[in-house]
C-alpha cells in the first residue's frame, strides 16, 4: 500500500516541473504543491488533490483494511 500513490507522485512531479512556478519563479516542487498558486495549471492542481486524497487515504482506517486506490 505504501506504494499505491507512486504513480501519481511521478504525474504531479512531471506536471510541476512544467510549470511557470518551478520555471520561472525558481520555487521548490514543495512551495508549488502546497499552495494555490496561479502559476500552476488545473491538471496540475487536479493531480495535487487526487495525490493529497491518495495520502489520505492511506492513514484512514477503513481504507486501510480495504486497501488503498492505486492509480
Amino acid at each position: 500500500m505504501s506504494k499505491s500513490c507512486k504513480g501519481l507522485a511521478v504525474e504531479l512531479v512531471k506536471c510541476l516541473s512544467e510549470s511557470d512556478c518551478v520555471k520561472v519563479e525558481k520555487r521548490s516542487y514543495r512551495e508549488c504543491a502546497g499552495e494555490k498558486c496561479p502559476s500552476i495549471s488545473s491538471e496540475c492542481v487536479g493531480l495535487r488533490e487526487t495525490y493529497f486524497n491518495c495520502k489520505r487515504g492511506q492513514v484512514d482506517m477503513r481504507a486501510r483494511i480495504r486497501g488503498n486506490k492505486g492509480y
